[in-house]
């Protein structure tokens, strides 16, 4: 009786082995990896762990009332490009509750470099600001006859070493002389700020800074005019960019060249040798668009991405990106000749700045002004395919001799890891990290 299953048994293996003999199985292909920059899905499709949200602390809280009797007066004046004194004059908003004054609207700086003259008002609403911020700190557009016919007392915040702190610094001038003008440093002691304070930084930075209406409706044709979806790529490789870099380069075209060597003058050398390895794997190095087409290529991007360029004028080896990625659209070709050549600077980032916050997706090859202001605004709408292409994961790998395939792997892990962790995608002073 017991011999009977194991006949069974016998019987049933036989069967099997010759079905498998008769219908050998296909040959075993290796497993796409999650990894694999072969994979269909691209970057935006990996699952994140963290998530960069407004902090309910300011978003939700309850005003601490406003003192009822003000300091005195404290201007901001902001130097350099349109996403350089917005951060400026943000930090001013929260200086000017720290140090309960009166915020007059800002004095914009602009060197002849920029080619620029528009002032605050010719970009931003500025009844806007004041109706937004109401509660959170006291705004004048213009002084009261007392006071505005002097000059304001001049505190120079911006190039003081050390962490440099406005109560002990500024707040004896403002008691003094009751009009006060300062460029804010950029190692404040934040940490000192009561949350009041920092609530009203987030609330100009975040909410009350609204385009003018002429602007937006002229931001908004351009936005309509792109292809969608859209990824917006703010990409920097002007000639003093990379200049200023002091980085080498080779390849480059003749014309590149001589417009580089324009740029760098005497003062501006690149470096030389082992100092030059050191700097580029540092990640200090712009990354050409050629460079740049190549990790969209990694991160799978597909190759006809409508993608509308965010860059400033004079950008060099730009053939490096639209000969792989042929949909490459940018403000000048869809905007009318006339609208564009009456831009300025300010007017023109403005532009970009709207664009990419407003994007299906964005990345960056540089951290900027622009990039960080960006990915906490795109972060503030809950937008979160944002990325800041890794120069220095570029340079590391390819100092280690990888290329093609194994470059592209290692380039998509890196970009991974950011991602999944949300590393750089806003602004730790007004957002808090969510696990997810």
């Amino acid at each position: 009786m017991r011999v009977k299953p194991l006949f069974v048994i016998i019987s049933t293996l036989s069967l099997f082995l010759a079905v498998v003999l008769i219908y050998p199985s296909p040959p075993v292909t290796p497993s796409k990896s999650s990894d694999s920059t072969s994979a269909k899905s691209d970057i935006w499709s990996v699952q994140r762990i963290v998530e960069w949200r407004p902090c309910k602390w300011w978003l939700q809280s309850h005003l601490t009332p406003l003192p009822a009797k003000s300091n005195g007066f404290i201007r901001v004046d902001c130097y350099g490009g349109l996403n350089q004194m917005r951060r400026d004059f943000c930090d001013g908003v929260g200086i000017a509750r720290l140090l309960n004054a009166t915020l007059v609207l800002p004095k914009f700086e602009v060197a002849a470099y920029w080619n620029e003259s528009s002032g605050f008002s010719d970009v931003f609403d500025a009844d806007y600001f004041i109706t937004q911020m109401n509660g959170f700190v006291n705004v004048v557009k213009e002084l009261p006859p007392e006071i505005s016919s002097k000059e304001p007392h001049r505190v120079d915040c911006s190039k003081r070493k050390g962490q440099f702190d406005y109560i002990e610094s500024v707040l004896p001038s403002l008691l003094k002389y009751h009009y006060v003008s300062i460029t804010p440093a950029m190692s404040q002691r934040r940490d000192r700020y009561p949350k009041y304070a920092k609530a009203a930084l987030c609330q100009a930075c975040y909410r009350a800074l609204k385009l003018t209406e002429s602007l937006e409706k002229k931001a908004n044709k351009l936005l309509e005019a792109i292809p969608k979806p859209f990824l917006s790529l703010h990409l920097r490789f002007e000639p003093d960019m990379v200049a200023y870099s002091q980085c080498q380069y080779s390849g480059l075209s003749p014309t590149s060249m001589k417009a580089l060597e324009a740029a760098r003058g005497d003062d501006r050398k690149p470096w030389t040798g082992e100092a030059a390895r050191i700097w580029r794997n540092r990640g200090k190095c712009p990354l050409t668009p050629n460079e740049t087409a190549f990790i969209l290529q990694a991160l799978s991007i597909p190759k006809n991405t409508n993608i509308y360029l965010a860059a400033g004028d004079g950008l060099m080896e730009i053939e490096g990106l639209t000969s792989i990625y042929s949909n490459v659209v940018t403000k000048s070709a869809l905007l009318s000749g006339e609208d564009f050549e009456t831009m300025h600077g300010n007017t023109k980032a403005a532009l970009d700045y709207y664009v990419s916050i407003n994007s299906d997706s964005y990345m960056a090859t540089y951290f900027g002004n622009m990039d960080k202001m960006v990915a906490a605004m795109r972060a503030f709408e809950g937008l979160y395919k944002t990325l800041f292409l890794s120069r220095r994961a570029f340079a590391e790998f390819t100092s280690r001799g990888l290329e093609g395939k194994l470059l592209m792997e290692a380039l998509w892990k890196a970009h991974k890891d950011d991602f999944i962790k949300g590393r750089g995608s806003a602004l730790s002073d007004c957002f808090c990290e969510f696990k997810l």
